[in-house]
């Protein structure tokens, strides 16, 4: 007879049952997401010095009440309905609480997904700040090798705001597409290493009609500024996050980040952090770019962050049904009531509500990579549980 691991019993399945193969699928996902580095190769993201204070109960909060469009039900009800691995929730700078999952510890880290894609637009607005970055300039000025591809004639404005006129789909759950051939090159899915990331960004092509007209969601735009960044910096993304934004925001642990085969970070997707450390991203941009009485980010670079970009080009794109009066400016959603957040797939969430003092991060192990009517249900969770907490 043979007795189940510590590992099987605490997750469901083995630790060898889980490959790059299947890694981003359900219920592997539930270690995995913590475990990226396992999996792929992944550079640190050292932290400050400090010890992080202690998990804070939610008390109360479990048991309230929230209303969705699927009905009424208790936070905890949803937060199991929404596979939620991890949530903390501050109020006015303070954690109301921090809530996990059996199979997550208070201190782990989770892949974040596309909220990198925020926290890379806020390195680039430090590094602007430090006059190193032009977002208006053309691509072509710090990668001249862009020319010809869709970022040709495009500027890093464009890249910051996804309103580059580029030829791919997001087809995640398709391994034989252009963004199968994608993933491969970031070592995301089995069969990379012939390809590097930044290799594969020089071949896409670009869509007729004017970049800037359009909000389309295209991943690849977020990896490339990460490209742009490390071109007119003149180092590591890894190194640059440790120094710009991580010793700065005062994260008491340390992050990763993917890399592909030349040591790229996946900057569109590739961090690693705890639910602490991102809530301080949250509070950082709440608080107009400071943290803890140090300037972080540029107030100027927040303020555009979070109150400019085209509505227009946002009524244009495909992602108008999740905020009707929603917009997208430097890699953040604005809501179109005031809030503004950073979404990944599989139920990553940075909630920012300023007219609530509320910063909420929920992390999760969703099936789906993206699940239009439980995100419409998390975007009403989210706004009622700022007002509740």
């Amino acid at each position: 007879m043979t007795h189940a691991s510590a590992f099987e019993q605490e997750f469901g399945f083995r630790r060898n049952e889980v490959t790059l193969a299947n890694w981003r699928t359900s219920p592997f996902s539930r270690w995995s997401f913590q475990n990226a580095g396992e999996l792929v190769p992944s550079a640190r993201i050292l932290a400050a010095h400090g010890e992080e204070t202690p998990a804070q109960d939610m008390g109360g909060l479990l048991g309230e009440k929230i209303v969705t469009k699927s009905g009424s039900e208790t936070v905890a009800a949803f937060l199991a309905r929404s596979d939620t691995d991890a949530l903390t929730v501050m109020k006015s700078g303070r954690i109301v609480g921090d809530w996990f999952a059996p199979y997550m510890k208070f201190g782990a880290r989770h892949i974040i997904f596309s909220i990198s894609k925020s926290l890379t637009a806020v390195l680039s607005g430090i590094v602007h700040g430090e006059g190193l970055l032009d977002p208006q300039a053309p691509v072509t000025h710090y990668l001249p090798e862009a020319a010809g591809s869709a970022y040709g004639d495009a500027t890093v404005r464009h890249v910051l705001d996804m309103v580059v006129s580029i030829d791919i789909e997001e087809t995640y759950l398709d391994p034989e597409s252009a963004y199968g051939r994608y993933r491969k090159a970031t070592l995301w899915n089995p069969g990379g290493g012939t390809e590097s990331l930044a290799s594969f960004l020089m071949t896409l092509p670009r869509l007729p009609g004017e970049h800037g007209e359009t909000f389309r969601y295209r991943s690849p735009n977020s990896d490339l500024l990460g490209l742009v960044i490390e071109r007119a910096t003149g180092r590591r993304i890894p190194d640059l996050m440790h120094e710009k934004l991580w010793l700065p925001l005062g994260a008491k642990s340390e992050a990763a980040v993917t890399v592909d085969m030349e040591g790229t970070a996946r900057t569109a997707g590739g961090i690693s952090m705890t639910p602490r450390d991102l809530a301080r991203i949250g509070e950082m941009m709440r608080q107009g770019g400071m943290a803890d009485g140090r300037r972080v980010v540029a107030e100027s670079w927040v303020r555009d962050t979070v109150g400019a970009g085209s509505a227009d080009a946002w009524q244009r794109g495909d992602m108008v049904h999740l905020f009707p009066k929603g917009r997208y400016r430097s890699k953040w959603y604005q809501v179109g009531d005031g809030a503004f957040c950073g979404i990944g797939i599989h139920g990553q969430w940075l909630y920012v509500d300023p007219k609530t003092e509320t910063v909420i991060v929920k992390m999760s192990s969703q099936p789906q990579p993206v699940d239009d009517p439980l995100d419409i249900d998390i975007v009403a969770f989210l706004q009622a549980l700022g007002r509740m907490a």
